[in-house]
């Protein structure tokens, strides 16, 4: 604990180490806020809900602090349901056991373009005489324009791009932008102010309801965007956090510790079992490693779980291996391993009490700065379609980019987002591991 304590100090010097313990800090905060608070069962089947889950979401737009940086506001995404503030109804029962229904749902536009889709859910009980609406949209300057009339199911979707009708009445103007333009046809740009939707709906007999939620999709959504699949890219990025660290982690722990295990172990039995550890070693080395994990994610499995333990076995075996046999050889060689032998250690306790230890030290700079390779190789492996198709990850939605098109489309922020935190979880351990390297590094901490 004394040699630690010193260490730590040591480490604090460092200006670097300290902004890389800062990072991985930031990177542990967000990996445990991801796993609180969306936990994994709705992580998945938020990521592979698609349309169904995030019908609310447009497709493909940008994150809403993109309009921070242009002069045109682009319009934010929002919903009008019974839970909202913006929404009214009012329910008048005839005598005749019918009933009207009226639905109004009010929203102030202050954006300077025009939204991506408009649409109404409805959501009917009924018995037998299906309940009928008819819709209204109100503008700023109070003029009422006839949107149209509804035979209502349980479930009903009314979309307004789709209102052939609708369209016709605009003078051919795409409804998502005819609504939103003035009587003057020489305008272009969208009336700011309060609109309404109004629903009124007729049901013809005692106890029927009927429900709706307005949703505005805009050009602009949330912390991270959306993709094709209307998904919140937030969901990926986040959870993108706790995987890439375990599976850095962990791969960069267990292949440190077997490689000096195997090590150790080959530098004091010597004969047989260190020729066995040298020549695995020398066919390893030149083993096609990302080609074998190619094979293994098309043919047999693309489990994270799998490939990590495909990807510790393979990094075993390396040039590592015969650098610390080098040095166990001289530690072997020392005045209390002899000591050790002489009242009656165990072999096993030989390696594992004294030889190990030792060497302890030189594998922490190594194993802080190889985190971010298996990072970018499990990174690298969602990009080529390999990924676990399960779990949302940051290399997943790179691969989806591409898969679309992003770059052709100028849709970057769908590629930059996840990029971008790669970069940084690599730079945050990298400058760990440098300033690990200097200070159990003799040669270095003297330079």
């Amino acid at each position: 604990m004394k040699s630690l304590r010193k260490n730590f100090k040591e480490l604090l010097r460092y200006p670097s180490a300290v902004i890389g313990l800062v990072m991985i800090l930031i990177l542990v905060i967000v990996a445990a806020y991801a796993m609180i608070s969306i936990p994994y069962e709705d992580a998945i089947v938020f990521w592979r809900g698609g349309e169904e889950v995030w019908y609310q979401n447009p497709k493909n737009v940008p994150p809403a602090w993109f309009n921070w940086f242009t002069e045109k506001k682009q319009p934010e995404s929002f919903l009008i349901n019974e839970k909202t503030g913006e929404f009214n109804k009012q329910v008048t029962e005839n005598s005749d056991g019918s009933s009207i229904i009226s639905l109004t749902y009010t929203f102030d536009y202050q954006y300077d373009d025009f939204p991506q889709e408009m649409i109404l859910y409805f959501k009917s009980t009924f018995a037998a005489k299906n309940p009928f609406a008819s819709i209204t949209w109100v503008t700023p300057d109070e003029r009422q324009i006839r949107l149209g009339d509804l035979r209502l199911e349980s479930a009903n979707t009314y979309r307004f791009s789709q209102d052939q009708k609708l369209k016709t009445k605009l003078a051919g103007i795409d409804p998502q932008i005819g609504l939103f333009l003035p009587e003057e046809t020489n305008v272009t740009e969208p009336v700011k102010g309060i609109y309404k939707v109004m629903a009124t709906i007729v049901t013809w007999e005692p106890g029927e309801d009927v429900n709706a939620e307005f949703v505005l999709h805009g050009k602009v959504f949330g912390v991270a965007g959306t993709d094709l699949q209307r998904r919140d890219l937030k969901i990926a990025l986040l959870w993108g956090v706790p995987v890439a660290l375990a599976f850095g982690l962990l791969a960069a722990l267990g292949t440190s510790i077997l490689t000096m295990v195997f090590a150790a172990t080959g530098a004091w039995y010597g004969g047989w079992v260190d020729g066995l550890i040298q020549r695995i070693t020398e066919v390893n080395l030149v083993l096609p490693f990302l080609s074998i994990l190619v094979m293994v994610g098309t043919f047999y499995s693309r489990s994270i779980w799998v490939i990590l333990g495909v990807t510790i076995l393979l990094s075993i075996f390396t040039g590592q291996i015969k650098t610390l046999r080098a040095a166990f050889m001289q530690v072997k060689e020392s005045t209390y391993i002899e000591a050790a032998k002489a009242y009656g250690a165990s072999n096993w306790r030989l390696i594992f009490l004294y030889l190990i230890p030792r060497m302890v030290p030189t594998l922490i700079p190594g194993l802080v700065s190889s985190v971010p390779t298996f990072v970018f190789l499990e990174a690298s492996l969602a990009v080529l379609g390999l990924g676990d198709p399960t779990l949302p990850t940051w290399g997943k939605v790179i691969n989806d980019a591409f898969v679309n098109g992003a770059l052709y489309k100028g849709q970057y922020y769908w590629i930059l987002e996840p990029a971008v935190l790669l970069m940084f979880t690599g730079l945050a351990f990298a400058l760990l591991g440098f300033a690990l390297d200097r200070i159990f590094n003799p040669r270095l901490r003297e330079a």
